[in-house]
């Protein structure tokens, strides 16, 4: 069997306590006055008192003004007006049974329900016997015509029954609403007392009225209706007031740009605004949901999660004055049946369109800040990669180096990929993109938290170490993250090893962070060209360095203004001495530092997108000059050194046919020098670059050959028709078998496949005899003469050596003692590759 208080919350089964001791308490000073009032003599006169007496308690009910507070709705009577003067009239026995009889009509007559009509019956009939004691005690009689001492006694019974009536009625108002008792006590209390006072004044005219002339009674209704009327229009005028106020308040403090703060004050002064058990805003584009109870949050998550109250709701559509913005919904709960009058409805939709206002202004300012901080986070960071950018290691270093005395030392790593142009340029930009993106993740991992990761543009990355304890430490840190592009990346099923170069510099004590940046990029180029893989910044080195900096700047002008000159050096043959074909050997006229060669400016010049244009212009220059020979009649084929970034550049085959038109040259007289350092040469584009130069007639040479590391294998794949044998073995030769076991290995490998074989930095007259007598045919170097301009070439070829023009050596046999089957420069006949011999005509 289920018990009565069964699924009732804490606060109903206080409340249904707290009635149920006052209707305790009323029934047995009911029971009191009856067993009194039987032992009274009683006449007509009082039976006729005890009706008007029943009769004014149901007027006093009935007259009254309401207050909502929630879903209850409380009415304010003057019951305590009527108590009073009934125990003025009456014995109180009569009055608190009278009383009880009057509220009891008017409540039931009222419709009110079970709990409120009990303990209104309940209430009134204590508070009767609360000031007919207080009178019993004073010793008050109703035959006495003291009117001012009538007045004071009656004044203290007044002051009992309406304190009691504040104990008894303010805790079951804050049980019933969830309202804290401090908080309804305090509110309305000047008002209250203002009441309070009027009623004391309309008794103690009563009073004076009946010792006058009874008879003026009638007056007091009037009286009673008129003070009403004042009265609840007061009430109405001041809470209307306070509403607009309340209104006022609430909308000012929903002028913030926060949105969980708009929403927030939203749902709390909501709650008090309009006395609601609950309230709800619904953000409809969000997909969120608030809501909150007596002040707080109980709720803020994705809409669509149910409320927990039941009972009325009314909702109010969050839009503008005209209606055509709507962002979600107001929904006020109540416990009960509660419907709002007409200042109510006009101030929930003046507060639904200040909140739809509110929120609509904070979300703007929301898309404000976000868009702000992206600019900023984009201002300050690489797009691609999510690394910082050069910007923010600037601005993030300059800050480190204030402090770095009391945080230690401060360093900068600076890392370039090598080659990494040639994988955009072949595989396209978005796979270079992805190569960036795992570089970037790889440098991540491996740099310290408080380590800045950034990347400064293109293939230049940056790791920013602070707070370390030692310079030494930061070239233990940087083989650590270079380190972590050692392995292979994949990129669309292909993998692609990554090789970076990287510079250290420790913070400088001047200059801050640009001149650590300078420092490091130095160090960079200090490592590329010594061929290691880290370099530490060093100050003795710091001279060359800076003006190779600056001369990459300088290059569209050079471009611009004829800068760049060549030089030749002749290539001889080593038994006769006559002149076969010449290199072409680029050099800078720069107006302030003179003349540069290649080896401090090429890679700028490969750095810099200007390296289609530099080539057009030496090799123009290598042109117009061999053409001059030709006119002179000296037929000589012209080398040209190649990048190996132009053979990634399928347009460059078409631009070096449609210099050779443009010169009227042959191709077969034109050789391009490839460098043995070329590591692509096993994609696609390369082959195909290669085999239309050797298609169309030009010939390919594989410069410094044997220096590297996959000589057999590049021979395998690029279509060249010469070897140049690189300048270290030829001075080692004399001194060293294993230099000599390489020309000799080279020598049989370009007679086993019909190549031509070229030796370099041939020096003295031991060095040629050696090589001829190894079967060298062809050489180059200063024995014979330096890098010439064309015309002091031409010159040299014109006088010649010993009375002979075009040569510029005397040969090592006589005329006629040796039979040469080939000679380098010029056209070979096929050899049959089984048997290395050449194929002679029938």
């Amino acid at each position: 069997m289920a018990r009565p208080d069964e699924g009732k919350t804490e606060a109903e089964r206080q409340l249904t306590l707290h009635v149920g001791l006052v209707c305790v308490v009323a029934t047995a000073a009911a029971v009191v006055a009856l067993y009194q009032l039987v032992h009274l003599d009683l006449t007509g006169g009082d039976l006729t008192r005890s009706v008007a007496l029943a009769f004014m308690a149901a007027l006093s009910v009935r007259i009254n003004w309401q207050i909502r507070i929630r879903a209850t709705v409380h009415a304010v009577s003057w019951s305590e007006t009527a108590i009073v003067l009934g125990l003025a009239v009456a014995p109180a026995p009569l009055v608190v049974l009278t009383t009880g009889t009057g509220v009891a009509i008017a409540l039931l007559s009222m419709k009110r329900g079970p709990l409120k009509t009990t303990f209104g019956i309940a209430k009134s009939m204590l508070l009767a016997a609360a000031g007919g004691v207080a009178l019993h005690t004073l010793g008050w009689s109703p035959q006495d015509t003291d009117l001012p001492n009538a007045i004071g006694m009656i004044g203290l019974a007044y002051v009992v029954a309406v304190v009691l009536d504040e104990l008894l009625t303010l805790p079951v108002i804050a049980m019933a609403t969830g309202t804290p008792l401090p908080r309804l006590f305090s509110d309305d209390l000047g008002l209250r007392l203002t009441s309070a006072l009027a009623r004391f004044v309309l008794i103690a005219v009563t009073l004076a009225i009946l010792q006058a002339d009874p008879r003026l009674l009638l007056a007091v209704p009037p009286l009673v209706l008129s003070l009403h009327l004042l009265y609840s229009n007061q009430v109405k005028s001041r809470t209307e007031q306070q509403a607009w106020q309340r209104l006022a308040r609430t909308t000012d403090a929903l002028n913030v740009v926060d949105l969980d703060k708009v929403l927030t004050t939203a749902v709390t002064q909501a709650t008090e605004l309009f006395s609601a058990d609950e309230v709800e805003i619904e953000l409809r584009d969000a997909g969120r949901t608030v809501r909150g109870a007596s002040g707080t949050i109980t709720y803020d998550g994705p809409s669509g999660t149910p409320s927990e109250i039941e009972g009325t709701v009314l909702p109010a559509r969050l839009e503008g004055h005209d209606r055509t913005v709507d962002v979600g919904m107001l929904r006020l709960r109540f416990r009960g049946p509660v419907r709002l009058n007409e200042r109510e409805q006009y101030t929930l939709r003046t507060f639904a369109s200040a909140l739809c206002t509110a929120v609509r202004n904070a979300q703007a300012y929301a898309e404000l800040a976000r868009v702000a901080a992206e600019h900023a986070h984009a201002a300050s960071h690489d797009a691609l990669t999510g690394l910082a950018n050069r910007r923010q290691l600037l601005d993030r270093g300059t800050e480190q180096l204030g402090t770095r005395h009391a945080e230690g030392v401060t360093a900068l790593v600076l890392i370039d990929l090598n080659h990494f142009k040639e994988v955009n340029d072949t595989l396209g930009h978005a796979a270079g993109d992805q190569v960036l993106m795992r570089v970037a993740d790889r440098l991540r991992a491996a740099a310290r938290d408080e380590d800045l990761v950034a990347r400064l543009g293109g293939d230049e990355f940056a790791v920013l170490m602070r707070n370390l304890p030692a310079p030494a430490i930061a070239a233990h840190r940087a083989e650590t993250l270079l380190g972590a592009l050692h392995e292979p990346i994949d990129v669309d099923g292909m993998r692609i090893s990554v090789e970076a170069s990287g510079g250290i510099a420790a913070a400088p004590a001047t200059g801050g962070m640009p001149e650590l940046l300078r420092r490091a990029d130095v160090a960079m180029y200090q490592a590329k060209r010594a061929g290691q893989r880290i370099a530490t910044y060093a100050p003795t080195r710091d001279t060359a360095d800076l003006r190779r900096l600056t001369l990459g700047g300088e290059l569209p002008r050079a471009v611009a203004d004829h800068e760049f000159t060549v030089n030749f050096q002749p290539i001889v043959d080593l038994g006769t001495g006559e002149v076969t074909g010449a290199e072409a050997l680029a050099r800078w006229h720069h107006p302030r530092h003179g003349v540069i060669d290649p080896l401090r400016f090429i890679e700028a010049v490969e750095r810099s997108g200007m390296l289609p244009a530099f080539a057009e212009a030496i090799l123009d220059q290598a042109l117009v000059a061999a053409v001059g020979w030709r006119t002179a009649g000296f037929d000589l084929p012209v080398s040209v050194n190649v990048s190996p970034r132009s053979l990634l550049d399928a347009r460059f085959p078409g631009a070096v046919l449609a210099r050779l038109q443009a010169h009227d040259f042959p191709p077969d007289r034109l050789v391009l020098e490839l460098t043995e350092t070329l590591t692509l040469s096993q994609l696609d584009v390369v082959d195909r670059v290669l085999n239309r130069l050797r298609d169309s007639g030009i010939r390919l040479a594989l410069d410094d050959f044997g220096t590297g590391y996959s000589s057999l294998s590049l021979l395998s794949r690029i279509p060249v028709h010469e070897l140049k044998i690189d300048r270290s073995f030829v001075t080692a030769m004399e001194s060293s078998a294993e230099a000599a076991a390489v020309i000799r290995s080279t020598l049989d490998l370009g007679r086993s496949l019909d190549l031509a074989v070229v030796a370099e930095g041939v020096e003295s007259e031991p060095q040629r005899r050696a090589l001829w007598s190894l079967g060298c045919a062809a050489g180059q170097g200063h024995l014979f003469a330096r890098p010439l301009p064309a015309g002091t070439l031409l010159a040299a070829l014109q006088r010649g050596s010993g009375g002979r023009p075009g040569s510029l050596a005397t040969p090592l046999h006589d005329t006629g003692a040796v039979i040469r089957l080939s000679t380098p420069g010029r056209r070979q006949p096929a050899r049959n590759r089984s048997t290395g011999l050449p194929h002679l005509p029938a």
